[in-house]
């Protein structure tokens, strides 16, 4: 069974950065799309950022310029860089892996931005 572990959440202020990171217990990482999701209370969870196994990107328009995804497939781990938070980032955030018929979810790690 596939493991996501997602790190890196917490309380920060406005305009401050934040770089979550999700491990994973898969050994051929390299494959799969990796995607980072995000729900805030009373919402649907929403994509934040995704990259494919051969480092294509896209995110959502509510983060472009401002989050970056990436990967590093030697350690089996995707982050995501968040800079210039805003209140509206506050969520939970949930890492994904999709591909090969998986589509696996971690257990998500809290971000809340306010002064």
């Amino acid at each position: 069974q596939v493991q996501l572990v997602e790190s890196g959440g917490g309380l920060v202020q406005p305009g401050t950065s934040l770089r979550l990171s999700c491990a994973a217990s898969e050994s051929i990482f390299s494959i799969y799309v990796m995607g980072w999701y995000r729900q805030a209370p009373g919402k649907q969870r929403e994509l934040v950022a995704r990259i494919s196994s051969g480092g294509s990107t896209n995110y959502a328009d509510s983060v472009k310029g401002r989050f970056t995804i990436s990967r590093d497939n030697a350690k089996n781990t995707v982050y995501l860089q968040m800079n210039s938070l805003k209140p509206e980032d506050t969520a939970v955030y949930y890492c994904n892996m999709w591909g090969r018929g998986k589509d696996m979810w971690g257990q998500g790690t809290q971000v809340t931005v306010s002064s």
